[in-house]
């Protein structure tokens, strides 16, 4: 068996789509803090926060079901988070709605992407 059979028979379960939506959002949560963070500065109130900050990607790459099953806990996590920051806090600025909507549309594609990608993995 020459090495070009090996490479026909290999298959790649990662996820294109997945690790696109991991890049863009790695550059989105930076806007999201630096957002967030001039927001309440602007309330000139300080807040306890919790900003987590892990991707799946290296799970995706080694594609491994693990790093991105903590990644879909903590994606869960950070959607509770935000819609903390959308509806129950007390002062919520237009700017607050439109980039919390749009955190929540991103945290929906990657959950879906995840198990997705989680489904392929393990299958």
């Amino acid at each position: 068996m020459g090495p070009t059979s090996l490479l026909n028979n290999s298959y790649q379960l990662s996820s294109v789509p997945l690790q696109i939506l991991f890049y863009i959002n790695g550059f989105y949560y930076i806007f999201y803090f630096v957002a967030t963070l001039a927001m309440i500065i602007y309330k000139s109130k300080l807040q306890p926060e919790l900003f987590v900050f892990l991707q799946g990607s290296k799970g995706n790459l080694t594609e491994e079901e693990a790093p991105l099953g903590l990644s879909l806990v903590i994606t869960v996590g950070s959607m509770i988070l935000s819609v903390y920051f959308l509806i129950w806090q007390t002062y919520v600025l237009r700017a607050d709605v439109i980039i919390n909507t749009v955190l929540l549309f991103t945290y929906g594609l990657e959950s879906v992407f995840e198990v997705l990608a989680i489904a392929a993995f393990v299958g």
